[in-house]
């Protein structure tokens, strides 16, 4: 195959003209420099994700997400904000969100109410983000609390799959609300692993049956309502040699068997999990040709710059059809600006009740 059929560089894509490129990668600081506008103008670039670091105000949030759409119009910016203690902006007005354990908590003492809480929790959640310019939040979790995974511990609903399923579709419809799409995570299922796959390689040692019986069950279930899924950077050797996210098999199971038709995205490839794929480029390599239509690299301007100069992006109708379900995860209608929001009825009672969780 010629190098006109891959994009290595800026020189070379076999994407349409404007499209997004199946790489999501971050900025530095607070403010953009040369180099952080150089990637996100790469054609490879499809999203941006910000952490902790990028915000210190709303007015900052917003300035600085204006500039990458400026940049580069129509691109995904995209944040952990789950709440707990995953939740990237806590300051200057940001709710408290409450962690997924305590809907789970309130779900064994009154399931209505569970419901209408996971609903407030998604639409504060979501029209907060929108309002500041963010398009989408990685969430819900969907992995089941065993009690034994630090790293999911308290971001897990719960460890009966009926009750993540309905408390996640009821998290979601609130997204909804507020016009933000989801990503459930991890497929398909961090629960049971102990490792963190931020430091180390996670295995599940579990059969294949229990897995999909248990953990996998919510996506499932979810069907149509889920727009985006995370794999695990975990190995399921009774399944596969490979993590979730690099797995031919895992993914197959979720596009053909549990007929997703949304946006999956590997995990980021910096992480442990990620390195028995090799390097970075190899990495991203694998995962796109396991069915992830989008690979992320955070934390390391290096690795981003080496994902964007070496990924080699093949032609054809997979790559097309990854660029548009990219694209229909951003947003279409206008996000109400902070000041309406904070006089919007709808917002304050779902604000009240989110905040009554935490």
């Amino acid at each position: 195959m010629t190098r006109d059929s891959f994009a290595g560089g800026q020189s070379a894509s076999p994407l349409q003209a404007g499209a997004l490129g199946p790489v999501m990668l971050d900025v530095v600081g607070t403010t953009l420099d040369a180099d952080d506008i150089r990637r996100i103008r790469h054609p490879l670039t499809g999203g941006v994700i910000l952490f902790a670091r990028n915000y210190t105000d709303r007015k900052q949030l917003t300035e600085l997400t204006a500039a990458i759409h400026a940049e580069r119009p129509g691109v995904l910016i995209a944040v952990d904000h789950e709440g707990g203690r995953v939740q990237r902006f806590k300051t200057d007005g940001f709710t408290k969100l409450p962690a997924m354990r305590r809907l789970g908590e309130l779900w064994e003492r009154d399931v209505l109410e569970a419901t209408k809480a996971a609903t407030a929790v998604g639409f504060v959640l979501a029209a907060e983000l929108r309002a500041c310019g963010v398009d989408l939040s990685f969430t819900p979790v969907l992995d089941l609390d065993y009690g034994q995974s630090g790293v999911i511990g308290d971001r897990a609903f719960h460890s009966d799959p009926r009750v993540v399923t309905l408390l996640a579709k009821s998290l979601n419809h609130g997204l909804a609300l507020a016009g933000m799409a989801n990503c459930g995570k991890h497929f398909p299922g961090h629960g049971f692993a102990e490792a963190d796959s931020h430091v180390a390689v996670p295995v599940d040692e579990r059969s294949f049956e229990e897995i999909v019986e248990q953990d996998a069950a919510p996506y499932g279930w979810l069907g149509m309502g889920l727009a985006g899924v995370m794999p695990a950077h975990v190995i399921y050797p009774k399944v596969d040699k490979h993590p979730a996210g690099f797995s031919k098999k895992w993914l197959k199971l979720l596009r053909k068997d549990m007929g997703f038709e949304g946006v999956i995205f590997s995990d980021d490839l910096s992480m442990e999990g990620a390195s028995v794929a090799g390097s970075v480029v190899d990495g991203a390599h694998a995962a796109l040709a396991a069915g992830c239509d989008m690979v992320l690299i955070c934390n390391s301007p290096d690795k981003a710059d080496m994902l964007l100069e070496g990924l080699q992006l093949k032609e054809g109708k997979s790559t097309e059809q990854s660029a548009a379900r990219i694209a229909a995860l951003v947003p279409t209608a206008a996000a109400m600006d902070w000041e309406a929001l904070q006089n919007d009825a709808r917002y304050r009672a779902a604000k009240k009740l989110a905040q009554s969780l935490v």
